[in-house]
């Protein structure tokens, strides 16, 4: 028998929003990691906000909404919130019922210098990573280190030198600007647009553009991030930021590091072995001297870093595809990198709920 096409809307819907969302479903466990590092956060959440008042969106609501973007790589807060209205999966991982009326996009930019302000991104990704030390996930003895590019959220018209005064453009909105034959350099000129962001050009097959540079340190076993930093895009950046994570590692024993060319200089390899940390840098051999010798290449734990060393791209390569950061949506060394670190934390959580997932 045919059913009716009945186009008249239930009013009441007697099925709670938990029993909607399969027992499987991925987000299930993850929700599951996300409330234990909120939970953690709570009195870090209180010292940010004042005694009397309104009471404000609730700090946990808007992290598991921004947790949600980075994760189905919504482009904005407004869409972000669109899809909060009418996405019941949406609604039961951010905690709202399917009643609750959904918030302004302007209470993330309210918001947005607290959360700075209480460094909560980094405490966010440091609870992540207790919780993958805590189930044995991670190497305390071989990592890896890279950088790589973020483009910032403004153009090559915006640069414009630190000394001429600004001219009155032809087009407010798109002007005309001819720089063909100037000579432009960071010490010179500047974004008006965001002025953190630094001209770089990756390579010579590149043309220059403004950029940031975001730095990971991944242990070897699973691949996870264990620290992360964000700088202007620069030529020392890498090597300075790697000597930095280097000495923050949370181990006794004598560690290795992994790393490709780049960080093959004589300054950089002296640095870790300062530190107690063996290096193993991919050896530079173009027309000059490696600082890596046969001393170091000759175990077998060396190819074994070279060949690890390379699974750091997949955290890159999730970032700029799904975690919005192929080019940033926002401006300001503090925001960009607050965005890069909360990133982290959520690749770390899509690595941990399959590695959890997986039988023992």
């Amino acid at each position: 028998m045919r059913g009716d096409d009945e186009r008249q809307a239930s009013v009441w819907s007697y099925v709670p929003l938990e029993q909607r969302v399969p027992a499987d479903h991925p987000l299930r466990a993850m929700r599951a990691m996300v409330d234990e590092v909120l939970t953690e956060l709570s009195p870090q959440f209180s010292r940010l906000y004042a005694k009397v008042g309104r009471p404000s969106i609730a700090p946990e609501r808007l992290l598991r909404a921004l947790l949600l973007q980075v994760l189905y790589s919504v482009r904005s807060e407004r869409l972000l919130m669109e899809q909060l209205d009418y996405n019941l999966l949406f609604r039961w991982f951010v905690g709202l019922s399917a009643d609750d009326p959904i918030w302004d996009a302007t209470v993330f930019t309210k918001n947005r210098q607290r959360l700075l302000e209480g460094d909560i991104a980094r405490a966010f990704f440091d609870r992540v990573v207790a919780q993958a030390r805590q189930r044995a996930l991670l190497s305390d003895e071989h990592f890896t280190v890279d950088g790589t590019l973020i483009e910032a959220w403004a153009s090559l018209k915006s640069f414009k030198s630190k000394e001429a005064p600004p001219a009155r453009p032809d087009d407010p909105g798109n002007p005309t600007v001819n720089f063909h034959g100037e000579r432009r350099s960071n010490a010179t000129h500047a974004s008006t647009t965001d002025p953190d962001a630094r001209l770089f050009r990756n390579g010579d097959a590149h043309e220059a553009k403004l950029y940031y540079q975001g730095h990971v340190l991944m242990e070897n076993r699973h691949g996870l991030a264990v620290d992360g930093s964000l700088t202007p895009a620069t030529g020392f950046a890498e090597r300075e930021q790697a000597l930095a994570m280097a000495a923050r590692l949370p181990t006794r024993a004598r560690a290795t590091l992994g790393a490709d060319k780049s960080y093959d200089t004589r300054d950089f390899v002296d640095g870790l072995r300062g530190l107690a940390v063996t290096p193993h840098v991919a050896q530079n051999i173009t027309n000059r001297a490696s600082a890596i010798d046969h001393r170091t290449t000759r175990h077998a734990g060396y190819l074994a870093s070279q060949r690890r060393r390379k699974r750091i791209e997949e955290i890159f390569g999730w970032l700029k595809m799904v975690g919005l950061l192929r080019k940033t949506r926002h401006r300001g060394i503090a925001r960009v990198g607050w965005m890069f670190t909360f990133g982290l934390a959520v690749y770390n959580l899509v690595r941990l709920r399959r590695l959890v997932a997986q039988p023992t």
